[in-house]
């Protein structure tokens, strides 16, 4: 296993996105599926991962989860994101097999314009954490 701490800084121009969208309250051998993801993404050496939490969504259930009523707030959608060189998130894929049986997996080509890497932290610099615009509930590109 390699060690995610001497992975060089990231991705630079084109990276392949991965989007995982499942339900806060899957679970992976009782464990959140989606902490699982990120876990297994850190110890692959990938560049970066993060969760966000929905406010409101649907899957193939048609059922709508919301913040706005109680009941339909124990399920909310949740998308983890990973960003890496698109053959370092192919080589990924396979852990998603065993993870996800009901998310949403989705691959998408993005430029990356800036990508603070580890080595800067190290020195003092900036740390980065990940895409911003959504709450947080584990992982990070700069955790």
């Amino acid at each position: 296993m390699r060690d995610p701490a001497r992975r060089p800084a990231g991705p630079q121009g084109t990276a392949l996105r991965l989007t995982v969208l499942l339900g806060e309250g899957d679970q992976y051998h009782h464990r959140p599926a989606y902490a699982e993801i990120v876990h297994r993404a850190r110890e692959a050496g990938l560049a970066g991962a993060g969760v966000f939490r929905g406010i409101e969504g649907f899957g193939a259930s048609g059922l709508v989860h919301t913040t706005r009523l109680l009941s339909l707030s124990e399920d909310l959608p949740v998308a983890v994101v990973v960003v890496d060189e698109a053959p370092r998130v192919r080589a990924f894929l396979p852990e998603l097999e065993e993870l996800t049986r009901d998310g949403l997996v989705l691959l998408d080509e993005v430029e990356v314009v800036r990508f603070p890497g580890r080595d800067e932290a190290a020195d003092g610099g900036p740390t980065g954490g990940g895409a911003s615009g959504g709450e947080a509930i584990g992982g990070g590109a700069g955790a």
